[in-house]
């Protein structure tokens, strides 16, 4: 003898807000946290909040804190600066190798726009 299921009405995937997605992304990338474990109180599969901690990283790719003053008086301790048409980057002496590399390289596209 078989089975028959019937859903009566629409069936309604969950939606999940931004905000809970972050929860859940960094209650997963916590030290020793289990993400079966936080997947199945959450029901939901490992795979999905893998997903969305991938959609996470690649939207932060590219992005770089700015600080924008609207009176351009000189840094102290300044030790590289570039000027564009409209917006000048200072970078200080004590900045590491890594973050002036990182700032150059995504300066350098912006260069090539505002000509």
């Amino acid at each position: 003898m078989s089975q028959i299921t019937v859903i009566s009405g629409p069936e309604r995937r969950r939606v999940w807000t931004d905000q809970q997605k972050r929860e859940l992304v960094t209650a997963v990338s916590a030290p020793g946290a289990n993400v079966a474990e936080i997947a199945r109180r959450t029901d939901l599969r490992p795979n999905q909040i893998y997903r969305w901690r991938q959609q996470m990283e690649q939207a932060a790719q590219g992005f770089a804190e700015v600080k924008v003053h609207p009176d351009p008086a000189p840094a102290i301790g300044t030790a590289i600066i570039v000027e564009f048409e409209r917006a000048i980057v200072r970078i200080p002496a004590g900045a590491s190798p890594g973050l002036v590399s990182a700032v150059l390289r995504l300066v350098k596209p912006c260069a090539r726009r505002s000509r």
